[in-house]
């Protein structure tokens, strides 16, 4: 069985859908969500799920104690959801081709740095798109330029503002990323050795 990590930095509505999605799965459990948020709902919705959690700081990102938190944890994969930091390539070496991110929009269309939640969608809205969705994608070590796994679009609707288009973009997240991980999960070979740190 495979161990998942969750990192979110925000409310966790993806991250809850993802623990209940593998809650007595046979292929994978969620074991652990690490936020860099003190106070983020993330860490209240792992606790009402009996999920463990672990609040860093960046230093302990960018040092290896996260790193090795993951480690030592037994992690196999993990998996970025609404998580606004880039990960340092020491960590993405550790997990090659096992980090998944989801992203608000069709990439590469309005991918990079500084672009997440509503700043996506205006930015979709500015340009008069007639349509937008959601990118599952692998995570290498620059924003949003991993190779894509799984898309999915919606309309952009005449009237529609960050809000309403947000939550458009936020029901196809709900419905696919649970999905698209266990299909992911599927595939993959077994789990190299653990990095060590």
């Amino acid at each position: 069985m495979v161990r998942i990590a969750i990192l979110a930095s925000g409310s966790g509505s993806n991250a809850r859908q993802l623990m209940a999605h593998f809650s007595g799965s046979p292929l994978a459990q969620v074991a652990l969500v690490g936020c860099d948020q003190p106070g983020a709902g993330v860490l209240q919705r792992a606790w009402d799920m009996g999920v463990p959690s672990l609040l860093f700081s960046p230093a302990e990102l960018r040092d290896g104690t996260l790193q090795h938190e993951l480690a030592s944890a037994g992690i196999g994969l993990l998996l970025l959801a609404g998580f606004m930091r880039l990960l340092p390539p020491e960590l993405v070496r550790a997990w090659p081709g096992r980090i998944l991110n989801i992203h608000p929009s069709l990439l590469p269309k309005y991918g990079g740095k500084g672009m997440y939640g509503h700043r996506v969608h205006q930015a979709v809205l500015a340009a008069g798109e007639k349509e937008s969705g959601i990118t599952i994608h692998l995570v290498n070590e620059r924003y949003d330029e991993g190779k894509v796994l799984f898309q999915a679009k919606c309309p952009v609707l005449p009237g529609d503002d960050a809000d309403t288009l947000a939550a458009r973009i936020h029901a196809l997240e709900h419905a696919h990323y649970p999905s698209a991980v266990e299909g992911y999960l599927k595939e993959l070979p077994p789990a190299p050795p653990l990095p060590h740190v």
